[in-house]
């Protein structure tokens, strides 16, 4: 259990800790001279139990309640401490309305420096501190007087603390890792330790962390839990951590960073969250109101942006979204403090509901039923309220990160809910067991009705499906829904063409015939160099335009595609084409030029530049210059499936803000065209 302490300045919180654990807390020299605490403090205090109740001290000067937010954030019982000679004073109040924020529940009311004060003084401050506490979350705590210098109550707050310690069933150690550095220094011959308390998850010697948000990696190479030795570390525990790593050192790593599993490492500088007004507060909250954020050990410049049309009012209760100056390392339901800017006052809080905030439409109906669903506490049941809001779908390795969940108990989410699960290379998107009945049901509908409408097509467009479809998934995960029904034999799949099992387009018998006279002339050999439509209709002794009105047919059904004006390739030789430029790339350090293209296919170099061109136009390739390069999210156009190297299983996007699709450019986002090529007929629906 972590206690600690909050109070205004002098009124003796050190010297308590200094009298329950016989630790002086003020360990630096300008402490010593001014007599007063400036940065946090630690002590421990073992119990009959054999447990240890670590102590937190931190400083009661206004100047200094940035630190005493630092200190109070990890905290699982507090001590606030008022002295019996001045009451109740302006940091008494401002540290309980901290406490009350940040969401400590379980606290004791010390009344000290009672050797100063007679019965009557005692029992004035009392009732002041019990006036003071009404509908905070000490109104109903004990008060006990104590004296640091006679020793009265000090055996009486113990015995109270060993009772508390003996209550606390201690945090939950499901999730992931989590240590917020409150200190970071050097130990001559052992390195670069940190100290802090464990949010969330445990850690074990030789266990790989990452120093967020600067992503810098480090493993542990020792730890002490609680001012012991020990292999392992826990939420609610007081650790400190020793470090090692490439460029791991105290200047590196600094107060407000957080040690975590890597798994976590998403830092956000955007976030909606819900904000709490203190009643004190001098006027209602406006739009881009400036603030310092305080959550855990950091404080960074923060602007508040309302959701709401109204500005929020001294008392007031509003989800709002934060614009950070700088990113920071957070969690789905961490509790956060606001002070006004001058650093003299604390304006409100309250918790973080999503990391992943939108700059833009962040106040449409869809989206703030969509905050609605993530403000759930209970993990399970937001999963749940999210699938029954639009889209419908959601990323839930992105869920589970933001809410440091760990792998079991996505896996239990699954089953408990009965979740359809789209798997997208690391990436887990999930639909209800009834979204995705209603989704095959609407994929079969529409299959039926396209190849009613259009029996001469061999399916439909997948992008073009994709957006018929509700929920209308993206790209990467349709593509993988698409191939997990393939794989269940409800549809089949031909690159970009999606049908039914059994749709097969047919030529007329005449079309046919002449058909098995004009393959045998743009396969084998010259397959990557075929002879164009007046070749192929003089050596077959038929007019022009029949051979044309043949191969537009073909090209319609998707057996050949027209890679330049009456030049038409066969589709297998076409999916040669693909692999050989992925050769190319993979060989060339990921680009090649045409006269390599052009040695690899054996054709003319004429040929081999209307053929990548072709591929430009598709997005397969992407010219810069004199050089070409492969666009893997366009590979599947030309492959039938099955076919070696699926490009779609490791194509999904992102779903952390580092490395998303550039928005403006579309990179990474090109929508699939459906299967035809600029020059043949599009589909007639």
């Amino acid at each position: 259990m972590i206690v600690g302490t909050a109070g205004h300045v002098d009124h003796g919180k050190t010297a308590l800790v200094q009298a329950l654990t016989g630790v002086d807390t003020d360990r630096l020299q300008e402490e010593k001279a001014r007599g007063m605490t400036i940065d946090l403090g630690f002590a421990y205090l073992p119990t009959p139990s054999g447990d240890v109740v670590g102590f937190i001290d931190v400083p009661g000067h206004e100047r200094f309640v940035h630190t005493m937010v630092a200190g109070a954030s990890g905290i699982d019982l507090v001590l606030l401490v008022v002295a019996a000679d001045d009451g109740v004073m302006p940091q008494t109040r401002e540290h309980m309305a901290i406490i009350d924020l940040l969401g400590v529940r379980r606290g004791l009311v010390v009344i000290s420096k009672c050797d100063l004060a007679d019965a009557a003084r005692r029992a004035a401050v009392a009732a002041d501190i019990r006036s003071a506490l009404v509908g905070t979350v000490l109104e109903e705590a004990g008060i006990i007087p104590v004296s640091a210098v006679t020793g009265e109550g000090i055996d009486d707050l113990k015995g109270r603390l060993f009772e508390e310690a003996l209550r606390f069933d201690g945090r939950s150690a499901s999730g992931r890792f989590r240590l917020a550095v409150d200190r970071s220094f050097t130990l001559h011959g052992i390195g670069t330790v940190v100290t802090g308390t464990v949010l969330s998850g445990c850690i074990a010697v030789g266990d790989s962390v990452v120093v967020s948000p600067s992503g810098r990696a480090a493993r542990v190479r020792s730890i002490h839990a609680q001012n012991r030795v020990a292999e392992r570390g826990r939420a609610g525990s007081r650790c400190a951590l020793n470090l090692t790593g490439d460029g791991v050192s105290k200047e590196a790593i600094r107060r407000g960073d957080v040690i975590l599993d890597p798994a976590l490492h998403a830092p956000t500088n955007r976030i909606d969250a819900e904000l709490r007004v203190l009643p004190g507060e001098r006027k209602p909250i406006g739009q881009w109101f400036p603030v310092r954020l305080h959550h855990a050990a950091t404080e960074v410049g923060a602007r508040i942006v309302l959701l709401g049309d109204e500005p929020i009012a001294p008392g007031g209760t509003a989800k709002v979204q934060i614009v950070l100056e700088s990113p920071i390392a957070a969690v789905a339901g961490d509790a956060y403090v606001m002070r006004d800017t001058s650093a003299q006052r604390t304006i409100g809080g309250g918790r973080f509901i999503d990391l992943r905030a939108p700059s833009r439409k962040r106040r449409s109906p869809e989206r703030l039923a969509r905050l609605q669903a993530y403000a759930v506490p209970a993990p399970d049941k937001a999963v749940a309220a999210l699938l029954d809001t639009p889209p419908h779908y959601l990323d839930l390795g992105a869920f589970a990160r933001d809410r440091a969940l760990g792998a079991d108990e996505i896996a239990r989410f699954i089953d408990r809910l009965g979740l359809a699960t789209i798997s997208v290379g690391e990436t887990q998107v999930v639909v209800s067991s009834m979204s995705w009945a209603r989704f095959k049901r609407d994929l079969s509908t529409i299959l039926e009705t396209f190849h009613a409408d259009n029996p001469d097509l061999p399916g439909i467009g997948m992008e073009k499906l994709r957006l018929q479809l509700d929920p209308c998934l993206l790209a990467p995960a349709f593509a993988a829904a698409m191939r997990s029904l393939v794989r269940a034999g409800q549809i089949e799949l031909d690159g970009a063409w999606i049908r039914l099992p059994g749709h097969e387009v047919r030529l007329a018998a005449r079309e046919e015939a002449l058909w098995r006279e004009v393959e045998p002339l743009i396969a084998g050999p010259v397959r990557f160099h075929p002879p164009r439509v007046r070749d192929i209709a003089g050596e077959l002794g038929r007019p022009e335009a029949e051979i044309r009105k043949l191969l537009k047919l073909t090209g319609r059904i998707g057996t050949v595609h027209e890679v330049a004006h009456d030049h038409f390739f066969l589709r297998p030789a076409l999916a040669e084409i693909v692999e050989i430029v992925c050769s190319l790339a993979a060989e060339h350090d990921g680009q090649f030029s045409v006269a390599q293209f052009r040695d690899s296919a054996g054709s003319g170099r004429k040929v081999a530049v209307h053929i990548l061109e072709f591929l430009d136009r598709h997005g397969v390739t992407l010219r810069r210059g004199d050089l070409r390069r492969i666009n893997k999210h366009r590979l599947d156009l030309f492959r039938r499936e099955g076919d070696n190297g699926s490009p779609a299983e490791d194509s999904g996007g992102a779903s952390s803000p580092v490395g998303r699709p550039d928005f403006k450019s579309g990179r990474g986002r090109e929508p699939v065209l459906g299967g035809f090529d600029s020059h043949s007929l599009p589909p007639s629906s």
